[in-house]
């Protein structure tokens, strides 16, 4: 018995995993889909949206990139968009955000 409790236990962890990481990738695949609509947009667009970014770097191919950081539920989120000399968003990416 006290062994079909263990198993019963372990079946019940697992799967509680799996839907986690489901959340996650779901979560993870709407932002990818959020910041993708400022692929070939404006510097000026996304500024609207974001407002001033938080921290800006400049990359070895002199493209400029644009960070900006979040925070829900005491995780740093972390959004990062290049941008080309022609003030064109060229590339995303992001970090803890759900």
């Amino acid at each position: 018995m006290k062994k079909f409790f263990t198993f019963f236990l372990f079946i019940i962890l697992i799967s509680g995993c799996k839907t986690f990481t489901n959340k996650v990738d779901e979560a993870s695949k709407k932002e990818s889909q959020k910041l993708s609509k400022f692929l070939k947009k404006t510097e000026s667009e996304l500024k609207i949206e974001f407002g001033t970014p938080d921290f800006i770097e400049t990359a070895n191919n002199k493209n400029r990139i644009l960070v900006y950081y979040d925070s829900k539920f005491k995780i740093k989120c972390e959004r990062r968009f290049e941008v080309d000399p022609k003030n064109i968003v060229v590339a995303f990416s992001s970090k803890n955000c759900f």
